[in-house]
């Protein structure tokens, strides 16, 4: 897989740009190759030092040619990610594009088989009333309770994930990341050292790259030798 470059980027841009505004989007020259990928949204901050705040983010885990693939979570990302509301036209000016290509999937041998600034983690779990009582008496190192709530859930499987930027960006230890991917998956009852042992983890890299809307602005007029306007402001 060859590295994530602005270009990646320029395309999501445009496929976000030309579906809010009805231009005729720029078509890619860049290699379709196909990965599994994620496109993040962030607004760009108000002042100096302070860090972009997430706007949307979605993404899969199967591979996908690239320009489609980057096409579509362009979109999904900006009208589909349920934490916040779409996307509008006016919007973009203050926008970042964010593109993760996701490499170097394995299957960890525990909750803290990988490191912090280097894996993503995919976590995946039963209901904790469906944990096989432990028969061992090795005490854990952190807390744990023997005690299972009731199944009143019909949820058996949980599952969620943190791209590799997002742990050390939040300063989360291992453990603190794990526990947050638990919740982030739905479960909001107490996490015990056995729920935490029962996560299967696969550990994954990724190659990023990270655009604003000037960047996409100036990259659209070289291919297009057009401005760009939005609610009458020609950019």
């Amino acid at each position: 897989m060859s590295d994530c470059r602005p270009v990646h980027c320029f395309h999501a841009f445009d496929a976000l740009y030309t579906a809010l505004s009805g231009a005729d989007p720029v078509p890619p020259t860049f290699p379709n190759e196909k990965c599994p990928l994620f496109v993040t949204w962030n607004t760009k901050p108000s002042r100096p030092g302070r860090a972009p705040r997430l706007r949307g983010c979605i993404g899969s885990f199967d591979a996908l040619t690239l320009h489609d693939g980057l096409a579509e979570f362009a979109l999904v990302s900006a009208f589909r990610d349920h934490r916040f509301r779409k996307i509008q036209l006016t919007e973009l000016p203050h926008l970042q594009c964010v593109v993760s290509l996701l490499t170097d999937f394995e299957d960890a041998s525990s909750y803290l088989d990988w490191d912090v600034g280097t894996h993503g983690i995919q976590i995946s779990f039963n209901h904790p009333a469906l944990l096989p009582q432990s028969e061992s008496s090795t005490p854990s190192p952190f807390s744990s309770s023997s005690f299972l709530p009731r199944f009143t859930s019909s949820r058996q499987r949980f599952s969620a994930c943190y791209l590799p930027d997002v742990i050390p960006e939040q300063g989360w230890t291992k453990i603190e990341a794990i526990d947050s991917a638990i919740a982030k998956a739905g479960w909001n009852g107490t996490i015990s050292e056995d729920l935490r042992r029962s996560v299967k983890l696969r550990r994954y890299q990724s190659k990023l790259c990270s655009v604003d809307w000037e960047d996409y602005v100036d990259w659209r007029k070289q291919q297009t030798g057009l401005d760009l306007e939005i609610a009458g402001v020609a950019y």
